[in-house]
């Protein structure tokens, strides 16, 4: 089978868990670089007008709110993010699974706050059930680097392709020489004079 880049046209951005709490627990990577990455997925989709699901869970508990910035560049995601009320793999959750199905999509890019919990299952969960499923690693991180590394490695072990923030905004752009390739670079060039 060839591989098919996700564009626009054919992909949904999942973002996971990017609450203030949940974001500290964090630490393979620097705080400030995973949250640099998710906003840079969120804005590369406000461009391209690709779909976007947003959930937290438990925001009134120790994960506390959201990203404020994602309600800025993502107000009518944030709006109807699905609040999950502790369940650790989003796709068990049926208002999270149901606004992933009515998409209609079935490339799905991932990024959730922890990879060893937030972002391993669902990422499981969805290629099990048949999506073509790319994990943006560099915009979430786990307690610890062999955390990390071991839900990366299982994650890939299972078809999980992995791939970094600008790779994959590299890919949906296709072209930098269009106007929202243009926008695009803009994104990027933001995120290196940061």
């Amino acid at each position: 089978m060839s591989y098919q880049n996700f564009n626009a046209d054919n992909a949904v951005l999942l973002l996971i868990d990017h609450q203030i709490g949940t974001m500290s627990w964090a630490k393979s990577s620097p705080f400030e670089e995973v949250k640099r990455n998710a906003l840079m997925l969120a804005k590369s989709a406000n461009i391209l007008k690709l779909p976007v699901v947003l959930t937290s869970s438990m925001e009134e508990q120790a994960q506390g709110p959201l990203l404020r910035e994602l309600e800025a560049i993502l107000p009518q995601a944030f709006a109807t993010r699905i609040k999950r009320q502790g369940m650790v793999n989003a796709m068990d959750d049926e208002n999270f699974a149901a606004a992933v199905k009515a998409s209609g999509r079935k490339k799905m890019i991932i990024a959730g706050v922890t990879n060893d919990v937030c972002t391993v299952y669902p990422a499981l969960s969805l290629v099990r059930d048949g999506f073509d499923v790319q994990v943006v690693a560099d915009a979430g991180a786990s307690p610890t680097r062999m955390a990390d590394d071991i839900a990366l490695r299982r994650m890939e072990k299972n078809g999980v392709t992995l791939t970094t923030t600008n790779q994959l905004i590299a890919e949906l752009a296709g072209s930098w020489a269009t106007p929202q390739g243009g926008q695009l670079v803009q994104v990027l060039m933001e995120s290196l004079t940061a």
